[in-house]
């Protein structure tokens, strides 16, 4: 892509969301800069960031003076206006619809479970404030969800949404990821989509692990 100005990416790599963008950024070769913005630190809610974003939310993309939020708009965006394999987000309506049918369905599932795990197993105890009935509430929502994915969406096929990654595998992956900064893999008893994970690193080479370092640095310290 060489010509093209750098756009800019503001990511907290502990969201799920901004690590798929950074995935692919890195993973498409597309020149990017990258300001990190730490959430724990109060740094969304400067009135800087707060002009940019005034929702006080990330991943936020900024090219030459355009700025956009949300992770699936975001990731759209870059496929559409970037030189990309036509596989992340096909120009075919058939296939595309495919990925647009997960990402719709995955706010108010995938999203949402995981972050619910997340909140009552990681956040809400170091806060002092656990709570281990909605935790295992988190849990067993997100049970079903992990069903749906792998029995409605997955299937028999190599990816969510066919024989080649998408979108809706790199934002599902990264949001799987995220129980492991507390230490669980809830995918562990789920050979299938185990296998699926799998696939879906070794499509991402190096950019998968770069972006998960903190997820892995966050468990390894659960277990220190």
């Amino acid at each position: 892509m060489a010509g093209r100005q750098a756009v800019k990416a503001y990511l907290d790599l502990v969201s799920q969301a901004c690590r798929a963008v950074l995935i692919f950024l890195k993973d498409n070769k597309i020149p990017h800069t990258v300001e990190n913005i730490a959430i724990q630190k109060g740094q969304h809610k400067t009135p800087e960031f707060t002009r940019l974003n005034p929702m006080q939310k990330l991943p936020v993309l900024e090219d030459n003076g355009f700025v956009l939020t949300e992770s699936d708009a975001i990731l759209k965006y870059l496929a559409t206006t970037c030189n990309v394999p036509d596989h992340w987000y096909p120009k075919l309506p058939e296939k595309r619809a495919r990925v647009d049918e997960y990402l719709a369905w995955s706010h108010a599932n995938t999203c949402t479970h995981i972050s619910s795990v997340f909140l009552h197993e990681v956040l809400l105890p170091r806060m002092g404030l656990p709570n281990p009935e909605m935790l295992e509430k988190a849990l067993s929502d997100l049970d079903g969800t992990l069903d749906k994915l792998e029995n409605m969406f997955l299937k028999r096929q190599a990816f969510l949404c066919g024989d080649d990654i998408s979108l809706a595998d790199l934002l599902a992956v990264c949001e799987i990821m995220q129980p492991l900064c507390g230490g669980r893999d809830v995918l562990k008893n789920r050979p299938k989509l185990l296998s699926w994970r799998s696939r879906v690193q070794s499509s991402l080479s190096d950019s998968f692990d770069e972006a998960h370092d903190i997820v892995y640095r966050l468990r390894e310290s659960k277990h220190t």
